[in-house]
């Protein structure tokens, strides 16, 4: 599946843009999505969904998520025939609203006990001043933005997760 929408297409170029850290690139063009290695089109989402399972245990809270699997989208100035990367957005509500307190610091801590690099913590742009974390895991060739939306009615969580720039196998084609 090619998610080919202009406004989408141009959230994950921001994402990856935005959360993947210097360690996580070994592109020369600091523009250029870093490289997440070999795989197909389907290892690679299995990938995402993976981290973004591991993600929701570490969040460690009785509640609800919302169930969009994971895509694929174009990597930026790359053959789109041979290079792709996936994204996976979920939204996790809370059995109970105060549940969530505390959770982005306890998150800010969990995270780096599990392979994540913390690149930013803190309140986002906007009029909320949401609690966010930006998180890249080098080995795992994944980034998270991971963002508190407390003043929401209930409140929740939004999960924004983006691998590296795959590269499909000689002969293949990204599906």
């Amino acid at each position: 599946m090619k998610i080919k929408t202009g406004a989408f297409a141009l959230l994950v170029s921001l994402a990856l843009t935005t959360l993947t850290g210097c360690s996580m690139t070994d592109a020369k063009d600091s523009d250029s999505p870093p490289a997440a290695g070999v795989s197909t089109t389907s290892d690679a989402l299995d990938a995402a969904e993976k981290v973004s399972s591991e993600l929701y245990d570490l969040i460690g809270l009785k509640g609800k998520a919302t169930e969009p699997g994971p895509g694929v989208n174009e990597c930026q100035g790359k053959d789109p025939e041979k290079y792709f990367t996936t994204f996976h957005s979920w939204t996790f509500t809370p059995a109970s609203p105060g549940q969530l307190d505390g959770v982005m610091e306890r998150l800010k801590e969990q995270l780096p006990k599990h392979g994540w690099k913390v690149v930013e913590f803190g309140p986002d742009t906007s009029k909320n001043k949401n609690v966010r974390i930006l998180a890249d895991n080098d080995a795992k060739k994944h980034s998270v933005k991971i963002t508190h939306w407390a003043k929401d009615n209930p409140p929740k969580l939004n999960v924004f997760v983006v691998s590296g720039c795959y590269q499909v196998p000689d002969g293949q084609k990204v599906d």
